[in-house]
């Protein structure tokens, strides 16, 4: 304790009765002790000289606080007021919220206190949680792509149709009506979204970017081979290229002719309503009209198998539309989705003669009559309308059988599209094999062959 005229190297207050100033705390390099350069004792000045500052060089006094009160820390600081909880009434009016997980923070640690008071509002909230645990989960907004299949099937079962869509037009009807329901939600800005179409010539993708609307009109210029066959006015009119009907001529021919002042919207109502008198047209006409040939340029296919090429073509495309526009698309039901794998199976023969004739892939080891067992590719799809097919590989007239396998060759479903649609290479598909990689290697190019634009 020092005396009253001492004050341990701290100036004295200067008004009486006022307390002593806390002194700061010390720095890192003062509890270290001091500085090399600082004197180790108090430097006493000859009489008549100022003192000088004993501080070491570089440290620069606090600044003394003005008007700042100075605060006890022996003495506790205030503490706030708990919040009253809410009444009886609020706290019940929130069950139904609490329940529901919908209430904040603050009011869930209220009602869960509450409950703990008060036995009517947890027997009320716990069957309200139990009536919760009863509904159902939130689910999207988007219609089952099914609905319209099953809602169909259901009206048919109790009064049949008079004039019935053929089983073979089926899914050219399913793809068109979820494309057009696509469409109808999208506005202009998104008609002319860019989109990239992909196919495979001979050994490598290639690639075309257009806009929503060129896309439709693509769909457009080719379900025209379809129309024309049947007797149905051809979409392109007088702009239609003469001579052999060629997919890629034709969509060219629609593009250029194409106002550009035009609102993208405009291609829309040609493509629906042509769809629509495509159903009509063989609804009206029945079986009679499942062999009728439909030229495609190079080759021809039957009606009944050009329709599942045109639903497998508007499937592709609608992909490449909701990919553009960011948007969920379904795959096909199971059993169209099967007939559109069988149509590209069947057709995996005539791919392979004419890569032959092309000099792109293997010749045949063994030439047998028509009809004929011959070496054979086992294709194996899984999943969704997956199967078996046996592919002759020598000869399209030969006949696959099991007996006479020399290659397996095992794909998912969706994938088995892709590559038929040239959406991915040959040697990018993830299948399983087994047998002669000739063979293997003939097929899977054979079936990205099948793609065009």
């Amino acid at each position: 304790m020092n005396g009253p005229d001492e004050w341990d190297g701290h100036e004295r207050p200067e008004g009486p009765g006022e307390r002593p100033r806390i002194p700061a705390p010390r720095s890192a390099a003062e509890d270290r002790g001091p500085l090399p350069d600082a004197p180790a004792t108090p430097t006493v000045a000859p009489a008549g000289e100022p003192v000088p500052d004993a501080r070491p060089r570089g440290v620069v006094a606090p600044r003394e606080p003005e008007d700042e009160p100075v605060t006890d820390p022996a003495v506790p600081a205030p503490l706030a007021a708990p919040t009253p909880a809410p009444p009886h009434g609020v706290l019940k009016s929130l069950l139904g919220a609490w329940a529901l997980s919908a209430c904040s923070a603050e009011e869930t640690a209220a009602v869960e206190t509450h409950l703990t008071d008060c036995a009517s509002c947890a027997d009320e909230a716990l069957r309200l949680r139990d009536a919760v645990g009863l509904l159902h989960p939130a689910d999207s907004l988007d219609l089952d792509p099914l609905l319209r299949s099953r809602v169909l099937e259901g009206c048919l079962g109790r009064r049949p149709a008079r004039i019935p869509v053929p089983d073979w037009a089926a899914p050219y009807d399913a793809e068109t009506a979820k494309l057009d329901a696509l469409l109808r939600d999208m506005g202009e800005s998104e008609w002319r979204a860019p989109v990239r179409l992909r196919w495979f010539e001979g050994e490598r993708p290639v690639e075309r970017e257009t806009t929503v609307a060129g896309v439709i009109g693509h769909l457009l210029a080719v379900d025209g081979l379809v129309a024309t066959a049947l007797g149905l006015p051809d979409p392109l009119g007088t702009a239609a290229p003469p001579g052999t009907p060629n997919p890629l001529i034709r969509t060219e021919t629609l593009w250029r002719s194409v106002d550009p002042e035009l609102s993208p919207l405009t291609a829309h109502g040609p493509w629906r309503d042509q769809s629509y008198a495509l159903m009509r047209q063989v609804s009206f006409a029945g079986s009679k009209v499942a062999e009728l040939a439909v030229p495609y340029g190079d080759f021809r296919l039957a009606l009944r198998d050009a329709f599942l090429d045109r639903a497998f073509e508007c499937w592709v495309h609608a992909g490449d539309i909701a990919e553009a526009v960011d948007y969920p698309y379904e795959a096909p039901a199971a059993g169209h989705l099967h007939r559109m794998v069988d149509l590209a199976a069947r057709l995996l023969p005539s791919a392979l003669a004419d890569r032959r004739r092309a000099g792109l892939a293997a010749p045949p080891q063994r030439l047998v009559e028509a009809g004929a067992p011959g070496r054979t590719l086992h294709l194996e799809i899984e999943g969704n309308g997956g199967g078996h097919w046996y592919i002759a590989l020598d000869s399209p007239a030969a006949l696959g059988t099991p007996d006479h396998t020399v290659a397996h060759i095992a794909l998912d479903s969706s994938e088995f599209c892709q590559l038929a649609a040239g959406h991915i290479s040959p040697e990018e598909a993830a299948a399983g094999q087994n047998g002669e990689r000739d063979a293997i290697r003939d097929v899977l190019f054979a079936t990205a062959s099948l793609s065009r634009l």
